[in-house]
């Protein structure tokens, strides 16, 4: 049992090494050019202070600066190095595949990445330049917003990351469907779960704030009835009935 597994930890071994060398390559990339990123990450949250006169991106910590492009390029360094982690991870569970199932590797690693960027696209372009100025300018005169640089990279990373991972759900569904794992019957009948798993999600994968909560399980709860549709077209649940 053991000699036969061995095969599969070598080569998952592997692949991991690979993954973690092509992201340590694009984390030093990043981390030279942590200041452009910055520049394009804190834009929906400078349009938001221009609102309060008085209020700008602080740090309070001597070495806040320097963490923060270290989180900015751990950030990035996942993005970049997205479809190659998707082409690794598909290329490890192809010996497994027959091989009209193998030929969906670029497929998948293609769809992976542009449902990922669309998810990352909807939250910078859609979610942060309405809920940032709902949030900067909730407390009106009462108070002055004066984020912290690296609680906002935290922020922004951890919502682009989930709503990047959320678009996802289409993709997965078509893949599943396709190997014949699951039906549009197998997401009907889970859809009562669905949904309280996708709120929890939302409560996860977010700040604690109502509209980043509604921003995420409503999108989320779209695409479930999306992945629904998919799985039927790709593999319907077949009639049994006589």
């Amino acid at each position: 049992m053991l000699e036969d597994i061995k095969p599969h930890i070598a080569e998952l071994r592997s692949r991991l090494i690979k993954i973690v060398i092509i992201y340590f390559l694009f984390f030093l990339i990043a981390f030279i050019f942590w200041k452009d990123i910055f520049a394009w990450m804190s834009e929906p949250l400078m349009s938001a202070l221009k609102l309060e006169k008085s209020s700008k991106i602080i740090f309070t910590g001597l070495a806040e600066p320097f963490f923060t492009a270290v989180k900015i390029s751990i950030f990035s360094g996942f993005f970049f190095s997205l479809p190659f982690i998707l082409y690794q991870a598909w290329a490890f569970i192809a010996p497994g595949l027959y091989n009209n199932e193998k030929k969906m590797i670029l497929p998948f690693v293609f769809w992976g990445t542009v449902m990922f960027l669309a998810g990352a696209a909807f939250a910078y372009y859609v979610v942060f330049p309405v809920g940032f100025k709902v949030l900067v300018t909730f407390g009106g005169q009462q108070f002055t917003a004066m984020p912290r640089i690296s609680e906002y990279v935290s922020f922004f990373g951890k919502l682009m990351l989930g709503f990047g991972i959320a678009f996802e759900m289409p993709v997965v569904t078509y893949f599943l469907a396709k190997l014949g794992l699951v039906t549009d019957k197998t997401l009907k009948d889970f859809s009562r779960y669905a949904i309280v798993v996708i709120f929890i999600l939302a409560a996860v994968l977010t700040p604690p704030d109502l509209f980043s909560q509604m921003a995420m399980a409503v999108p989320l709860l779209i695409l479930y009835g999306v992945s629904i549709i998919i799985a039927k077209v790709v593999n319907p649940e077949k009639n049994t009935s006589n």
